[in-house]
């Protein structure tokens, strides 16, 4: 699942995602949890890059991916 958001791509690795919710406790409505207990991203603009790249440092499985859109760099993990 991807979700572009000011200049970053935002993937979830629902393989490795097992739902633990830090994500949403870090950036709620960011991120929730679907019916599978997995993150997804709800609303890309809902915080800003140090909040996503916070969130994304909080995942214990480092299921979040933060991609720069423009070079295809990854920028975390």
């Amino acid at each position: 699942m991807l979700s572009v958001r000011n200049g970053v791509t935002i993937a979830i690795d629902r393989e490795l995602c097992f739902g633990f919710g830090d994500c949403v406790d870090s950036a709620p409505g960011l991120f929730d949890l679907d019916d599978e207990s997995k993150s997804v991203v709800i609303d890309p603009e809902a915080h800003d890059l140090d909040d996503l790249l916070v969130a994304a440092q909080d995942c214990p499985v480092d299921a979040i991916i933060v991609i720069d859109a423009e070079s295809g760099e990854q920028r975390y993990p």
